[in-house]
């Protein structure tokens, strides 16, 4: 049960909504300081909301990464901005990212006209990756969305702006103390120590994705589907020495893609196995033996029924 707080704690919900790669789930983890969220240089790599758990003595942020909002060209596209839709009516307060190193183009205004159809919460930006440029253009970006504001929300424009670097820990405090502003008074919604909701299943999975979109084409990244059929101890181990089995199906549209993912000999996908090894054991605190098996699920991004049998 979550612990007794304080008279004037605050608890609630905030999402970091933005275009693909704009450095939401890495400004996730830095937020509560363990990783939670699957991060990629490869756009749209984050398909579920994942929950990450801020505590403070006075405050509880309970964060919601999304997919990055985008005009859908497929079924899993506008599956996907349906999700965010849903996620933004249902928050405190709305972190709008955007990157330092990146002019605003029309992905950021059409995100900016979504958000202004959202309703009454508050919208803070975020001008995320400053620590990729320089201060006169970190001073610029802030101008440009503080201009944006004021033709998108109105004379008042942003709730407030906030420069940070989730690589060098730059105002990502700063950060979370703006966000609780927003937050209503609440006991604690989740007990002290807690990380996220998600169930262990689902971090298994985006863990993997995460390890197999490394390396590969700019083009495969959407076509990744990633399926944790079970995870059970094996049997006959003693208490000091427990090993889980893990078995998973990862699953892409075309023969072509699945033999990109094996790799010559089966070195791609031995490669993948052990980077992801390494990072589901630290989730799970005991050894594993991961089965990976690549199968096709011809245009499964398109078809209704796949989309349903793969957890969309």
């Amino acid at each position: 049960m979550p612990s007794p707080k304080a008279d004037g704690f605050r608890a609630g919900f905030a999402v970091l909504a933005g275009r693909p790669n704009a450095g939401k789930s890495t400004l996730t983890n830095a937020l509560v300081g363990h990783k939670v969220a699957i991060t990629s240089a490869k756009p749209q790599t984050t398909r579920h909301t994942i929950r990450g758990i801020v505590h403070r003595d006075t405050f509880q942020l309970v964060l919601v990464d999304t997919p990055g909002l985008h005009r859908p060209r497929t079924l899993l596209g506008k599956r996907l901005n349906d999700l965010v839709a849903d996620t933004l009516s249902e928050v405190d307060v709305i972190g709008f990212c955007l990157p330092a190193n990146e002019k605003i183009g029309p992905g950021d205004r059409y995100i900016a006209a979504q958000l202004a159809n959202v309703g009454k919460q508050a919208v803070v930006a975020i001008v995320t990756k400053t620590d990729t440029v320089d201060r006169q253009a970190v001073t610029d970006q802030l101008i440009a969305v503080e201009k944006l504001g004021r033709e998108v929300l109105g004379e008042a424009g942003f709730a407030a702006i906030v420069p940070v670097s989730a690589v060098e820990d730059f105002q990502v405090e700063s950060l979370a103390s703006v966000f609780s502003a927003y937050l209503p008074l609440s006991p604690a919604l989740y007990p002290d120590g807690e990380l996220t909701d998600e169930p262990e299943a689902v971090m298994v999975a985006e863990l993997i994705r995460e390890a197999a979109l490394e390396g590969v084409r700019d083009e495969l990244p959407h076509s990744i589907a990633v399926v944790v059929e079970e995870i059970v101890p094996r049997e006959g181990r003693s208490d000091d020495n427990q090993l889980l089995d893990v078995r998973v199906n990862l699953y892409v549209e075309r023969p072509s893609q699945k033999a990109i993912i094996i790799g010559k000999g089966g070195a791609r996908l031995r490669e993948v196995g052990t980077n992801a090894r390494h990072a589901i054991e630290a989730l799970l605190g005991t050894k594993i033996y991961l089965d990976l098996h690549v199968k096709v699920a011809k245009d499964w991004q398109r078809d209704p029924k796949q989309l349903v049998k793969l957890g969309f």
